[in-house]
């Protein structure tokens, strides 16, 4: 028996004597049950107060202070990057302020259709969070201790939204899909996340993701600004279409295809990788880094083997430290677009590229190769490979143990002729006849 139970049966008690030994009226006795069910309302709103301050316990312990990170863009690259990372972008924690919080429940998927703030929480099956809001919403997801493992079908769907931010908290979360991936009416849905809109991941814990094809794919823009994240995929690890934008991040990554891929196919003027910053641990049998347009590196200390470690119809490598162990090509410049003439351009930065035994090169381009700073260290048996040319202004390049002062042809690509001339070095005519015109070489 509770407390307030023995208070109500006390003071009905205290009334029957009262009104059978002294007459007392009926009023008194009802004053007493009064009495007593103002008790029950203070011991209710106590409960309450108790439950509200546990829920604002909670939202502190998950937000304690607000992170930001930077980005160190440049604006005179290939690609001027200066607007490639909102504020929000880089912010890696979320605003709770109005968040809704959601347990997940086996077998019961999430359908978002409002812009805002979501907090999920729970170890499930077959669960998929679907989000399906106005094309100007901004949805948040974030993810504060979730595991959902399912059977061909994506853990996080985005259908549509202008944007949305997938957020870990710092604790660890996993999204695996086992089995066969079902598509979604003409939507191929392929990833444990797939979404058809921008897409931002970032905060401050860790991601796993395990995927019998890709890891997370993205039809439109995907940023990384922040994060952990530790992929397994059959397809692609990384993949979008228009561009993949990585300012920071611990990546782990595994892949039976490329680590990070962007191509676009209906638009030659998109699909491309930029990277200011991170670290990156990337083991793929096809490319580590593949951008269908470029490939720029900026920052960030990246670990790659492949078969072709970095390939792009143009590859910029500014900074960073960049090792390379590939068992076809080290670093590929190759006709994947008409926008630019295939270039390979080292301004700086450290690369250390070590090539397998066999018909293999280190450098290739099926255009230019262009070094003007940096240190860049070979060890191969062919060194370089170009169609073009090659010029070396700058920089400190080892071949093999020996320190070189000019680039030599390891192999004639040939082709020279019949090479359509896309956007030429400088903007000028670019080989084969192309006009150049405005994209070339900075």
């Amino acid at each position: 028996m509770n407390t307030l139970t023995m208070k109500k049966n006390t003071a009905a008690f205290l009334a029957a004597v009262m009104l059978t030994a002294a007459g007392c009226s009926a009023k008194t006795a009802a004053a007493d049950q009064e009495q007593s069910q103002e008790t029950a309302a203070e011991v209710q709103t106590e409960t309450a107060e108790e439950d509200t301050q546990k829920e604002e316990t909670a939202v502190q312990t998950i937000s304690q202070n607000t992170v930001v990170s930077t980005a160190d863009v440049t604006s005179s690259g290939l690609l001027d990057a200066t607007d490639f990372f909102t504020e929000r972008d880089l912010t890696q924690t979320a605003d709770l302020t109005n968040a809704q919080y959601i347990t997940l429940t086996s077998g019961q998927d999430v359908n978002i259709t409002e812009e805002g703030v979501y907090v999920f929480s729970g170890t499930v099956t077959d669960v998929t969070i679907r989000v399906e809001a106005d094309d100007t919403a901004k949805v948040q997801l974030v993810l504060n201790g979730v595991s959902i493992t399912n059977d061909g079908v994506p853990a996080i769907y985005v259908v549509s939204a202008d944007k949305v931010f997938v957020t870990t908290t710092e604790t660890e979360n996993t999204l695996t899909v086992n089995g066969t991936f079902t598509a979604d009416g003409d939507t191929n849905t392929d990833a444990a996340i797939f979404s058809k809109d921008d897409l931002v991941l970032n905060g401050l814990g860790t991601l796993n993701v395990n995927s019998v094809d890709n890891g997370i794919t993205c039809k439109d823009d995907m940023k990384i600004t922040g994060g952990t994240y530790v992929i397994h995929a059959n397809g692609d690890a990384l993949e979008a279409n228009d561009s993949i934008r990585i300012s920071d991040g611990d990546f782990t990554i595994s892949s039976a295809s490329d680590g990070i891929h962007a191509e676009n196919d209906e638009d030659q003027t998109t699909g491309y990788v930029y990277i200011c910053g991170g670290t990156f641990d990337i083991e793929s049998s096809d490319d580590g880094i593949y951008g269908n347009l470029a490939v720029q590196i900026d920052g960030g200390t990246i670990t790659v083997t492949a078969a072709e470690g970095i390939e792009g119809t143009y590859v910029q490598i500014n900074g960073g430290d960049i090792d390379v162990s590939a068992s076809d090509d080290g670093i590929n410049a190759a006709a994947k677009t008409t926008t630019y003439t295939p270039t390979l351009e080292i301004t700086g930065g450290n690369l250390d590229v070590t090539m397998g035994a066999g018909d293999t090169d280190a450098l290739d381009a099926n255009g230019y190769i262009y070094i003007s700073g940096g240190n860049v260290n070979i060890s191969a048996q062919f060194a370089f490979d170009y169609d073009y040319g090659a010029e070396m202004t700058g920089g400190t390049v080892t071949v093999n143990g020996q320190q070189i002062t000019s680039i030599t042809n390891s192999m004639m690509g040939g082709g020279m002729g019949g090479m359509q001339g896309g956007m030429g070095p400088g903007g000028g005519m670019g080989p084969g006849g192309g006009m150049g015109g405005g994209f070339g070489r900075p």
